[in-house]
Order: C-alpha cells, then structure tokens, then sequence
C-alpha cells in the first residue's frame, strides 16, 4: 500500500533539507580541493581512467567545466593527462598515488564527521538509513528509466552510481563548485 499524501509531503521537506549535510560535507573538504575536483578524483578511482569526455558525462557538466575541475586536480599533481594512444588528440586522464592518498584522506574525514554526528545511532539505524536512500535512489533511477523507454538492471540498488552515472553521496552534481563527493565501496 502506497504511502499516504501526507506523508510524502514530509519526504518532500526532509529531502530538502539533506543540504544542511551537503554543506557540512563540503566543510570538511581540504581548502585546496574544492568539490568538483574531489569528484573528478572519486570518479576516476571508482570507474578508472578515462577521457575527459566520459568525465564530463559522468559529472553531468559541460567540458569547460570538465576542464577546469580537471586542470585544478592536475596543477596539484592528484591526476595525470597522458596521450591516448587510439587518438593522439585525445587524452586519457588517470589518478596518481598523490590523488589516491588525498581520496584516503577525504574518506577518513567524511567518516569521522558521520562517526562523530551519528554517534547516537545504532549500527542498526545506519544500516536502515543506507539501505532506504539505496532503495529511493533505485526507485527513482527505474522510474526514470522507464519513463524514458529504457532500463539497465545494473543500476538497481547495490549500484555505486546514480542511473545517470553521476556521482553518488554528498558531492551534489547540481551545483559543480559545491560537490563534495564521497566514495561508495564497490
């Protein structure tokens, strides 16, 4: 039985205000990697090296977007731009070990913030609470899909990207300069 209206009128207000976390999150992100570069890092452990173009479809941005989320990370030296040897006019962007250990780094404090302000919740409440956004991330990626005329099983709930293939977690893909994205364990 459906849930009443009542109710996901609540669900309406309580999503909204999960930007209170979103910017919790993005305090916690080191002054010089700013969200939209932790992102670039995050997709390419999660997924692996790529070109631009693919970074670009998995952030949900344009390339100039891209591109200077992509520069900022490389200046830094978190990732490498190396010559596609299928198109030498492309090329294919990799994590170093220096992004790697910044990504570790990031982990470490987004878990602390969420050991350090959920520490009145039981395993049990966590374990619901992940389980019910997988569930509502699910259910909108089908419906979505469906309404668009296509399904891929491979996005059901045990996915760690959005239908999409935008970045999960508090990096919020809407607004590029504020995502603070967070690693899900494949």
């Amino acid at each position: 039985m459906a849930a009443a209206h009542s109710q996901y009128a609540e669900l309406s207000r309580q999503i909204s205000a999960v930007g209170a976390v979103k910017r919790s999150l993005a305090r916690i992100l080191p002054a010089e990697c700013p969200g939209g570069s932790a992102a670039v890092l995050t997709l390419l452990e999660r997924h692996g090296e790529m070109r631009m173009s693919r970074l670009a479809e998995l952030l949900a941005v344009d390339m100039s977007v891209t591109s200077r989320h992509v520069a900022h990370a490389a200046e830094r030296g978190w990732i490498e731009r190396l010559p596609d040897p299928a198109d030498k006019r492309s090329r294919i962007l990799r994590l170093t070990p220096l992004g790697r250990e910044l990504l570790g780094e990031l982990d470490r404090r987004v878990t602390e913030m969420f050991a350090r302000t959920l520490d009145d919740w039981t395993d049990d409440e966590v374990g619901q609470l992940n389980a019910l956004l997988g569930r509502l991330r699910s259910s909108f990626g089908d419906c979505r899909d469906r309404h668009e005329g296509r399904y891929d099983s491979r996005y059901d709930s045990s996915s760690d990207s959005r239908p999409d293939g935008r970045p999960d977690g508090p990096y919020d893909t809407e607004d590029t300069h504020a995502r603070t994205p967070m690693r899900q364990e494949t």
